[in-house]
């Protein structure tokens, strides 16, 4: 799996999954540039603000941005407003994703029976899938849900290579 040299691989998550199982995943620990303009109005719900090439972006975007320009295809998985975005500032740019990538994540749903706990970046580049999430370092954890999306995915074929935690920081407080 290609990625860019911002979201290199530096160890492994390791987690306990609703099984009982314990997993390893990719991590990776980029520290981003806080944003330094004046803070937008929407936060979405006191999320930090990040700068990507001069702009105002949260960290699910600006890691979806990397891979982007690594080659990648995807969106930000809000699961919470059940969409798939491209962007957020200045508007929220709502897209829709391929038919093929759209009948994967149901896979998954209809595996552990609920879209919550759906990874916060969905990519994709010829036959390659890759999830990321993002969890601010010292500040966000893996939530239950998402353990057991984690393992509706590994049961849907996803192998553990295709999951990343991106346990981010930022250059200064927000």
């Amino acid at each position: 799996m290609f990625l860019p040299e911002d979201l290199v691989i530096v160890d492994e998550y390791t987690l306990k999954l609703p099984s009982g199982s314990n997993i390893s995943v990719p991590l990776s620990q980029p520290i981003f540039d806080s944003w330094k303009g004046t803070q937008p109005e929407d936060t979405y719900g006191g999320k930090s603000v990040l700068e990507y090439n001069g702009e105002p972006v949260f960290a699910e975007i600006l890691i979806l941005r990397k891979l982007q320009e690594a080659g990648w295809d995807g969106v930000w998985v809000d699961t919470f407003r059940g969409k798939f975005l491209n962007s957020y500032y200045p508007n929220r740019e709502e897209v829709e994703i391929p038919e093929n990538c759209l009948q994967l994540l149901n896979k998954i749903e209809n595996k552990i029976g609920t879209k919550s706990g759906c990874f916060d970046i969905y990519c994709w580049k010829g036959n390659e899938v890759l999830f990321a999430e993002a969890k601010r370092q010292s500040k966000d954890r893996i939530r239950k849900s998402q353990k057991k999306w984690i393992e509706g995915a590994l049961a849907t074929g996803i192998s553990r290579k295709s999951l990343l935690i991106v346990e981010w920081s930022s250059n200064s407080a927000v």
